[in-house]
């Protein structure tokens, strides 16, 4: 069994390559919803993440310590069920994370995108600016800045959003119409970093529609609020298949807003292309 660290991980997968690892088994049907729901259990100063996939791994994370994000992900071979690897999970979440944006940003985004903003200035940020200008390479500017500065929103083709918050980051009225609007950073359902006025306004992509209004702040408070409705939802999946009212449903004279949470066929998908480069 090896044992890859995060230079191994870098070294084995670039985010464009992870983007289309993910394209490829969306495009090729996998179930997104065949995977156990995220668990979580208190440990000492924080949390334990425990991620199964049926894709052949499960991700250990802990959240709360220092570093804030630590942990593992375990690959197991497909055919033998032996393990095959364990990876830094770190270095794995933030490929991955920035990688499921930037595939959202492939199929949203309005053409030749000029102007990126990245709210956020941790590993996401960084991860985010890497793989955003893999499947953008007409960006000019891509700014990363605090989640406390306050930018011409309204002046960029696409915002990411990967802090904490817990409360909206901006006013969405703000955000333009041709705009493509990535949020990363909650898997909460009472934390949110866009508000309800860009959601109502918006085309909303998910990964999962059950995850979603489960986990997604963004999405589950916006309903609250009678902005969004929960059948407007379209999975990332069912657009990269040319599926016929998701192909439809996303509107050019509409914001378009990804929520992400994370899920565990993501990683495992990734791991699994990590170890084969590797």
């Amino acid at each position: 069994m090896r044992v890859l660290g995060a230079a191994d991980v870098a070294a084995a997968l670039d985010a464009r390559g992870a983007v289309d690892a993910l394209e490829d088994a969306l495009r090729a049907g996998l179930d997104v919803d065949a995977d156990p729901p995220r668990g979580s259990l208190p440990v000492g100063a924080g949390e334990l993440l425990v991620m199964p996939s049926s894709q052949g791994a499960v991700k250990l994370v802990t959240v709360g310590g220092d570093p804030r994000i630590q942990g593992v992900c375990v690959v197991f071979d497909r055919e033998t069920l032996a393990p095959a690897a364990i990876l830094d999970g770190i270095a794995l979440t933030n490929l991955r994370t920035a990688a499921v944006s930037a595939l959202a940003v492939r199929w949203l985004a309005a053409p030749d995108p000029r102007r990126a903003l990245i709210l956020g200035r941790g590993p996401q940020g960084v991860a985010h600016a890497e793989a955003l200008r893999a499947v953008a390479p007409t960006l000019e500017v891509v700014d990363v800045v605090g989640r406390g500065a306050a930018p011409e929103i309204e002046s960029y083709d696409l915002i990411c959003c990967a802090t904490t918050a817990r409360e909206p980051l901006f006013d969405g009225a703000r955000v333009a119409d041709h705009a493509t609007v990535v949020a990363i950073g909650s898997h909460e359902p009472d934390a949110r970093e866009v508000d309800a006025a860009l959601a109502g306004r918006a085309t909303v992509v998910v990964e999962s529609r059950a995850t979603a209004l489960r986990e997604a702040g963004d999405v589950v408070l916006a309903i609250g609020e009678g902005a969004l409705d929960a059948g407007a939802l379209i999975e990332l999946g069912s657009l990269i298949r040319g599926e016929s009212e998701a192909a439809t449903a996303v509107d050019a004279a509409r914001p378009r807003l990804f929520k992400s949470t994370g899920m565990a066929w993501e990683d495992a998908v990734v791991a699994s292309a990590v170890v084969a480069g590797a």
